[in-house]
């Protein structure tokens, strides 16, 4: 059994696209062991976060890529 960690994984997600940034799949993976970014952004949505997504080319793939949605025009905000 492994041990529990600090902080889920959608809840590191999420403060790493706080800080401004996107996340792809791969990215999720290394920095995170997250192997289904897609269910931990669904988790996040269902919380009322809103993240967009777009498709961007990484080592002639396209791949997913999220962020939190702006508000009003403004830099994006962590929460509902």
């Amino acid at each position: 059994m492994r041990p529990l960690q600090a902080r889920s994984q959608a809840a590191r997600i999420l403060d790493h696209m706080a800080t401004g940034k996107g996340i792809t799949p791969l990215q999720a993976l290394a920095r995170y062991g997250c192997l289904r970014l897609g269910a931990r952004i669904h988790e996040l949505k269902r919380q009322g976060h809103r993240i967009d997504s777009d498709m961007v080319r990484k080592g002639g793939k396209l791949v997913a890529r999220y962020s939190l949605a702006p508000r009003n025009g403004k830099a994006p905000v962590r929460g509902p």
